[in-house]
C-alpha cells in the first residue's frame, strides 16, 4: 500500500466521523475550564489545610528539646567481617569454607 492509497483510505474514514457541531464544540470547551478550575481549587484547598496543620503541629513541638546528633569528622575504617583468599586455593580451587569437612 502507497503512500497516496494511505491518504486516500484516511480522507475516507475521516468523512464517516460524526464532528460535533459549533455549539457543542463551545460547550465542551467551557466544561473543561471549569471542570479544572473545580479540581485546581479542591487540590488547593486540600494543600493549604495539610501546610497548616503541618505548620500548627510542628510550633507545638517544643524546640531544642533533644540535641541534634554529632558529626564525626574520623576516617571510617572498613574491616571485612569474613576472611576472604583472593589466591584461590591450590590449582585455582577456592578453598572449602571453614568448619567443612569432608
Amino acid at each position: 500500500m502507497g503512500l497516496i492509497q494511505y491518504v486516500k483510505d484516511t480522507r475516507g474514514e475521516l468523512r464517516h466521523v460524526a464532528w460535533p457541531t459549533r455549539f457543542q464544540t463551545i460547550v465542551y470547551t467551557i466544561l473543561v475550564i471549569v471542570l479544572s478550575l473545580l479540581v485546581a481549587a479542591y487540590l488547593g484547598l486540600f494543600d493549604y489545610l495539610f501546610t497548616s496543620g503541618l505548620r500548627n503541629a510542628l510550633e507545638v513541638l517544643p524546640e531544642g528539646s533533644a540535641p541534634p546528633p554529632a558529626l564525626s569528622t574520623s576516617p571510617i575504617e572498613i574491616v571485612p567481617s569474613i576472611p576472604f583468599d583472593i589466591s584461590g586455593g591450590a590449582n585455582g580451587v577456592a578453598p572449602a569454607p571453614a568448619g567443612d569437612s569432608e
